[in-house]
């Protein structure tokens, strides 16, 4: 048997942010929204065509523009308050994953339910009715808008997942003039973060199915042929930014029914240890996990490769991930993003506590293999 789900209203309007007050419409019934972000998405002004439209409209709307990369408890909760005592009928979460999961997790809290924070980590634990929710995506890489995982920061460095149902969102809004703006390193980080989702879909060993697959590799054509474009052309070109929007969307539905792997559960501890963005963690240890991978997985590689184009092995598959990682100029190597050689330890035992992604890999993980792979990208 295979079960699919995936958010059920999606909108695709370049430009829709101008018109926001149309894209809730039939969301908020008592005209008060909270829109959850981060200082840098809120500093760039792209939210402002949206909350002139909401305002005109009569909407009441408070800003929360506290959410942090890897966003940590204490954020989640503040910003819940926050939502709470406004009484908020609607949330928005806008910009990147961060913001996203952030007002996801949020959304949950303030819903009509008792479960504190720490009652929600897990699988499918998250339960009770949220909040109206509406995500609208400014980078195109996490696929959180259609996902229902949030990743939040526990204590110091330990990340953990929020995963169920009533994290989906209500609405989704994709607007590509959104991702113009987007700096090149994090158009090429982001974007390889996507095709990372897409490719573990695939190679999912639990839950992959016939729908996720088909997403994964429409996802991949579409990021494979945009991703050098848009970082190179990434102010003008809104054909390349939309073909990332909607690639890294399609992502997000594959891999929220056919869970991510080893890339994911290797990249965490570069994140929750030494601050690294996700998509560029993803990045930096992607090609190693799928070389290890490569025994177990290589007909699937194979189909993907013969797929987008790329050859007709597994191993042409890694040597077009590694020739995208070149050409978009990503950082290649722990040490670009100083981490030192004396971290490995810690972060491969980190990484195999990851057991909800682990379980996904195509081949079994080890102490040893995580290990050897954070050396070999030293």
């Amino acid at each position: 048997m295979h079960h699919f789900q995936t958010v059920s209203d999606i909108r695709i309007d370049t430009g829709g942010v101008v018109r926001l007050d149309a894209h809730i419409r039939g969301l908020c019934p008592n005209k008060r929204i909270a829109i959850i972000t981060d200082k840098g998405v809120h500093g760039l002004g792209l939210i402002d065509a949206g909350l002139n439209a909401l305002e005109e409209a009569g909407y009441d709307v408070m800003i929360f523009d506290e959410v942090t990369a890897d966003p940590p408890e204490e954020i989640v909760l503040k910003g819940a308050k926050a939502v709470s005592a406004f009484q908020a009928g609607l949330v928005i979460g806008f910009g990147g994953g961060s913001p996203m999961d952030t007002a996801k997790v949020i959304a949950h809290l303030c819903g009509d339910n008792e479960q504190p924070l720490n009652q929600l980590y897990g699988v499918g634990q998250a339960k009770g009715p949220k909040l109206p929710l509406l995500l609208i995506p400014t980078t195109a890489g996490t696929g959180s808008e259609v996902t229902n995982v949030a990743i939040i920061t526990t204590g110091k460095t330990a990340k953990k997942g929020v995963v169920a149902d009533s994290l989906y969102a209500d609405r989704v809004l994709l607007d590509a003039a959104l991702t113009l703006g987007l700096p090149a390193s994090i158009t090429a980080s982001t974007g390889i973060d996507a095709m990372v989702h897409a490719i573990e879909a695939y190679t999912s060993t639990r839950l992959k199915n016939p729908i996720s697959d088909a997403l994964a590799l429409t996802a991949l054509r579409k990021l494979r042929g945009a991703i050098v474009r848009a970082v190179q052309n990434g102010h003008e070109d809104i054909e390349a930014r939309n073909d990332m929007l909607i690639g890294a969307m399609i992502a997000g539905q594959a891999f929220s029914n056919a869970p991510c792997a080893a890339v994911h559960a290797l990249a965490y501890p570069l994140g929750g240890f030494f601050h690294v963005p996700h998509g560029l963690s993803n990045a930096l240890v992607l090609t190693e996990v799928m070389t290890y991978n490569l025994p177990k997985a290589d007909h699937w590689y194979a189909e993907i490769a013969a797929d987008i184009g790329a050859g007709q092995t597994g191993t042409d598959l890694i040597d077009d991930m590694i020739r995208l990682k070149a050409e978009t100029k990503v950082p290649l190597r722990l040490r670009e993003v100083n981490i030192p050689a004396d971290a490995i330890p810690i972060m491969a035992d980190d990484a195999m506590t990851k057991d909800r992604l682990l379980i996904n890999n195509p081949r079994e993980m080890t102490l040893k293999a995580a290990t050897a792979i954070y050396n070999a990208v030293l």
